[in-house]
């Protein structure tokens, strides 16, 4: 039987029978892949046709027929329409359940590896966990300002004043900012289509210290009463140590750009992370979930055996989130990294933390590892979503050490990278563990623990 697309618009009922990436459901009509947003496995469903793609077609739920147990109703009110979160409508047990599987089928059917990742560390808290928040703005025809993120697949702001995964001490600064910012006569022009202006709201936490950054993303410094609504905010809110304003001038959906100008008070918080004080700017990546990333620590700490003193390269270290930790336990580090401002960061707060045993070098990962590999104990990659760059993985290879620790936010890319170690460099992975550093997301954080087996330790 010769098969015919659907049309666009047309209804259909299928049983939804896993799990996407993103978190759609996942269904079949005539042997075509459906994704469908807001759908669970085992429901059978109805819904309407969005988009006919050549291998797949993507729709939007109408009607839930036959309802899944994990089924719940979502904390926000607006989960049905922003595309921040995807799996609100989803019981935490089974978030748990479907990042577990996400990550095991990526190992197989990317990385060609047959391990059982360990039983996922679930968060403690499946909201207010977030300690950043970057956020779009617009300014509608009658002059207010909406902030909020995208709805699901297009830039179309959906308007909010609260959001349950951020931290309730953000989270309280969106609504009272949103309304100053509709007093002023501020161009607002989130993707540039129209001159420019304001375009992000970015707002920052110390988990443990309560400290809290304002910084405002526009393409230009013409922004008249800047400091006046500054000392404005930092008197109504005494937890807010600094405001900012942070320079983007091109049309991209990269978020913040490279300059950030202190408009009051300082440019970074204090925070407390595994027993080190950091100082962390408006603009320095930093993990979104404090006490998740905190315990991947003793983690790292028991496998290297930071205590007898090994010698460790932490590559993508960024301001040092984990070097640091591990020099205080003993080992002796080297940090690399490629953003200068990030590497100033990282020695500023080894030496106020007085730390000898760890330094910091700035360049290509890749290159700096070519030269540093050879005689190191172990390795700690904590690299960007996309996973190593071509130059990191052959320098690995060329070279690799006894143990290395592979920190991963992208299943995909982890397994990919993890496929091409094990298979060339005679790694075993001793241990996968997922961490669930984004609850109410389809996004899952991943540590892999490598070694080397003994024959070609000693190679």
């Amino acid at each position: 039987m010769v098969q015919t697309a659907p049309n666009l618009g047309q209804r259909l009922e299928l049983s939804i029978e896993g799990c996407g990436h993103d978190g759609q459901g996942v269904g079949r009509w005539q042997q075509q892949v459906v994704f469908i947003p807001g759908a669970l496995p085992g429901e059978r469903v109805e819904v309407r046709v969005r988009r006919v793609a050549k291998r797949h077609l993507e729709a939007d739920l109408v009607a839930v027929l036959e309802g899944s147990p994990d089924r719940q109703r979502p904390p926000c009110i607006l989960a049905s329409h922003c595309g921040g979160c995807s799996l609100q409508h989803c019981g935490d047990g089974a978030q748990a359940r479907l990042k577990q599987q996400q990550v095991q089928e990526a190992l197989r059917r990317l990385g060609g590896l047959h391990v059982e990742p360990a039983p996922i560390w679930t968060a403690p808290q499946a909201l207010g966990y977030r300690n950043r928040a970057l956020i779009p703005l617009e300014r509608n025809a009658d002059g207010n300002i909406r902030a909020g993120y995208y709805r699901r697949g297009s830039h179309r702001i959906v308007n909010m004043n609260r959001c349950p995964v951020l931290d309730p001490r953000i989270d309280q600064l969106v609504e009272p900012i949103k309304h100053d910012l509709s007093c002023t006569d501020w161009p607002v022009d989130v993707n540039l289509s129209g001159g420019g202006g304001l375009r992000h709201l970015a707002l920052r936490v110390g988990h443990h210290t309560g400290e809290l950054l304002i910084t405002l993303v526009s393409s230009h410094a013409n922004l008249p009463g800047l400091s006046a609504l500054a000392q404005a905010w930092m008197a109504r809110w005494p937890q807010v140590v600094g405001v900012g304003l942070n320079l983007q001038p091109r049309a991209t959906n990269v978020v913040l750009g490279p300059t950030t100008e202190l408009v009051l008070g300082r440019p970074w918080l204090q925070e407390h992370f595994a027993g080190i004080g950091l100082h962390i700017a408006a603009d320095t990546f930093f993990q979104v979930n404090t006490p998740q990333a905190e315990r991947l620590v003793p983690l790292l700490v028991n496998f290297f055996g930071a205590g007898q003193g090994p010698r460790l390269l932490d590559a993508y270290c960024g301001i040092g989130t984990f070097a640091l930790p591990l020099a205080a336990a003993g080992a002796t580090v080297l940090g690399l990294e490629l953003h200068g401002q990030a590497v100033q960061q990282a020695r500023a707060n080894a030496d106020r933390a007085g730390l000898g045993g760890v330094a910091f070098e700035q360049g290509d990962v890749g290159t700096l590892l070519e030269g540093h590999l050879a005689g190191v104990d172990g390795l700690v990659l904590d690299p960007p979503r996309k996973g190593l760059s071509e130059s990191a993985l052959a320098a690995i290879l060329a070279a690799p050490p006894p143990a290395l620790a592979y920190i991963s936010c992208n299943p995909a890319t982890l397994a990919r990278d993890l496929g091409a170690l094990c298979a060339t460099a005679d790694y075993r992975v001793e241990q996968l563990q997922p961490v669930d550093f984004f609850p109410q997301t389809s996004h899952v954080e991943c540590v892999a623990l490598l070694r080397r087996t003994p024959a070609t330790a000693r190679d």
